[in-house]
């Protein structure tokens, strides 16, 4: 199964070629903490970030937490180390989406899934949650994920903003957008694999009531035939009806095509002798009932 961690690893990998798209995934990497630094507890990211940032040209601010690699500082917490990225006050953050090219606005959500989003493939089904400090922010990127066709929607959790997204289409849509095409392929074949799994039960499950609902109506056709034989009426019937229970007596568990075929004719004209015999059974039952009373 798919896990977050190969997303945003090969989101991480990916290295925009021109400028304008270092410099929009790199807005959108700090887009999360309202920009000044990018906080992560994800090396990849933090080693992106890093990357991007040194081939603009933008400074690393100096950090009072210690040095791990390069400008990259770590910070440690309970049960969790955050790694941080400062950027130099100087650093412009504004990112026009409308203004923006299609690769820029690829750039900018392929940074904000890597800063901020948290991702699920389960049981469940497909779960993206983008965790943001900001109102306007939060709002925002629903309406531009709207914008491209990915619906989500916005809720407030312990004073901060998530932005999620549900369904198998939408969490596809926004993995494309962002580049995570080996992800998407995995993705997709493992849908395809459900669904054709899924497919397969369903067929299974309504050839099982097809042959439970042919051998209770053989076992009444037998039980008429036999009813029949006790009272000496079969060799008053028809040479057809007479076709049709012998050879439902020398295959029990047949079906109507099986048996239709076996004397030469159709699966409705087999059907309607069956019918015929067990109604011939009945009114002999009801007749006896009639005599005893």
């Amino acid at each position: 199964m798919l896990v977050a961690a190969e997303v945003k690893g090969e989101l991480a990998r990916i290295r925009p070629a021109r400028l304008c798209c270092r410099r929009a995934e790199l807005i959108g990497l700090l887009q999360a903490a309202g920009g000044g630094s990018v906080r992560t507890l994800d090396p990849a990211t933090a080693r992106t970030a890093f990357q991007l940032a040194s081939s603009l040209g933008i400074p690393i601010a100096a950090s009072s937490a210690p040095p791990l690699h390069g400008g990259v500082s770590g910070s440690a917490s309970p049960g969790r180390h955050h790694l941080r990225v400062p950027l130099a006050p100087e650093f412009s953050a504004a990112f026009r989406w409308r203004d923006a090219t299609p690769c820029d606005r690829r750039a900018f959500l392929r940074g904000l899934v890597l800063s901020s989003a948290s991702i699920s493939f389960s049981a469940a089904g497909p779960h993206v949650e983008f965790v943001l400090t900001d109102r306007a922010a939060a709002t925002a990127l629903v309406d531009l994920l709207g914008g491209s066709d990915v619906r989500a929607g916005l809720m407030e959790r312990r004073g901060r903003q998530v932005v999620y997204l549900k369904g198998q289409e939408h969490v596809a849509t926004l993995l494309r957008l962002t580049g995570a095409n080996r992800a998407v392929l995995e993705f997709e074949s493992s849908r395809v694999g459900r669904d054709v799994q899924n497919r397969l039960n369903r067929l299974v499950n309504a050839e099982e009531a097809n042959l439970e609902r042919t051998v209770r109506a053989a076992d009444r056709q037998l039980q008429a035939i036999r009813a029949l034989e006790a009272q000496q009426r079969l060799g008053d019937l028809s040479q057809g009806l007479r076709e049709a229970a012998l050879q439902r007596r020398r295959q029990p568990d047949a079906d109507l095509d099986t048996l239709a075929s076996s004397i030469g004719i159709g699966r409705s004209a087999m059907n309607h002798r069956l019918r015929r015999i067990m109604q011939l059974a009945a009114e002999l039952d009801a007749d006896l009932v009639h005599a005893r009373s």
